[in-house]
């Protein structure tokens, strides 16, 4: 319990730095310096500070909403094992309560937009609400392979339990899981070629036009939550990319900070070699990890 704590807390402490490390990989593909690496602290402190402005249409679903997001997200981080280690909480079947706490991070997001009243964010919300009916299948169908290849029920025995003998025995297998992640983690995190988080054209913004009227700390509960989610996402693709079984407990780690910092980099490499795809053809890529986890479960059972 004590390294599960540890675990934790460096997620909490760390999750910004992901954000940092992609808009550093990102200045460096652009031929820039970039931001300072504290500068997601930064913005979060300040809109700490600032107070929050409410507009008259909107209702307590609003003002709740940012922290019944940002709960979620830690809620789903205490299932997360980390390192090899078993999370603060495991449990058979944790993997369905996780996914349904992301999806809850999703549907407070949905709702504090649509009850802002506002065309242009409910139009983002619509759009959150498609790219979610493709995307969170194709996450819980992932988990389930994962589970039935490793013979174990809950996150915390699943994830530790991928090797390097696993590779070496099921490499088609987890070759496809990864590529499937990998679009989910672009998808639910509104990263390229799903959404461009710096974009400022709100008829084809979908995360950003939805917390438009978002402000203060109600803001910067949104943006840590979703630094939250990168980690969290991100650590089921480093758990899978960088095994760290039966490494000993410091090298674990280091190996295990060592793919989270690998997949905010190689985040930032798409989003520097990759364009913004249209919008008709966003299901057909999320259409594709249905069917690249579809032909892993075929593979598993073969």
């Amino acid at each position: 319990m004590p390294i599960a704590l540890l675990h934790f807390a460096l997620a909490l402490v760390l999750s910004p730095m992901l954000l940092s490390l992609t808009h550093r990989t990102k200045a460096f593909f652009a031929g820039r310096q970039g931001a300072p690496w504290l500068q997601p602290y930064f913005e979060l402190g300040r809109l700490l500070r600032k107070g929050a402005v409410f507009s008259t249409t909107t209702s307590w679903v609003f003002q709740v909403a940012p922290a019944l997001g940002l709960a979620a997200a830690m809620a789903a981080l205490t299932l997360l094992p980390f390192a090899g280690h078993r999370a603060i909480i495991a449990f058979p079947g944790d993997l369905l309560l996780f996914s349904g706490l992301l999806a809850l991070w999703r549907f407070a997001a949905i709702l504090a937009a649509l009850d802002t009243g506002s065309s242009l964010e409910g139009m983002g919300a619509s759009r959150e609400a498609a790219l979610s009916a493709l995307g969170e299948p194709a996450l819980i169908l992932a988990l389930g392979a994962i589970a039935r290849q490793t013979g174990q029920l809950s996150l915390s025995g699943m994830l530790p339990a991928l090797t390097v003998q696993t590779w070496n025995q099921a490499w088609p297998v987890l070759a496809l899981l990864l590529v499937t992640l990998a679009l989910v983690y672009l998808a639910e995190n509104g990263r390229v070629p799903f959404d461009d988080p710096t974009t400022h054209l709100e008829l084809t913004m979908i995360h950003e036009v939805m917390i438009l009227d978002s402000s203060g700390p109600d803001l910067a509960f949104i943006e840590y939550a979703a630094a939250l989610k990168l980690w969290i996402l991100g650590a089921l693709m480093a758990a899978i990319l960088a095994p760290v079984s039966p490494l000993p407990e410091a090298p674990a780690l280091l190996l295990a900070l060592a793919g989270m910092a690998g997949v905010a980099i190689a985040t930032g490499v798409t989003e520097s070699v990759m364009a913004r795809s249209r919008l008709n053809r966003l299901p057909k890529v999320l259409g594709t990890a249905s069917i690249l986890v579809a032909v892993a479960l075929l593979l598993i059972q073969r």
